[in-house]
């Protein structure tokens, strides 16, 4: 989960994670960026990565503004276009899947209204 916050002209982003399936061994399967902090209109890169094998090959990539319910924002695969939501595109939010197990989500020009969390999860393809 990466938490994206302005405070005194700058962002605090921090990142959690989120296991669609198959977190249950009490491992850590699933990492992600810590936190980071950033200045407003710079951008943040967000890296995930996994360790659950190459059939985990769907990432998704979710926003939980303040006092809001989380959001899907992008769903990307290494064999497909990515799907942005409703409210999302890939200017704002540039998504990569280099491979099965590992990718990166970016905000673009961070302002104020981006302040919250972000999270990874990872599912295995049907």
């Amino acid at each position: 989960m990466e938490v994206i916050m302005l405070k005194h002209s700058f962002f605090t982003l921090s990142v959690f994670l989120l296991c669609m399936s198959g977190c249950v061994d009490g491992s850590d399967p699933v990492n992600q960026t810590p936190m980071l902090w950033k200045f407003q209109d710079d951008n943040a890169t967000m890296e995930c990565s996994h360790t659950k094998g190459s059939t985990y090959r769907q990432m998704y990539w979710y926003q939980q503004l303040p006092a809001q319910n989380m959001k899907q924002i992008v769903l990307t695969t290494t064999y497909s276009p990515h799907e942005y939501e409703q409210g999302f595109n890939k200017e704002k939010f540039p998504a990569q899947k280099k491979d099965a197990e590992t990718g990166s989500l970016t905000l673009n020009k961070l302002q104020p209204e981006d302040s919250g969390v972000y999270f990874c999860a990872v599912s295995e393809s049907q």
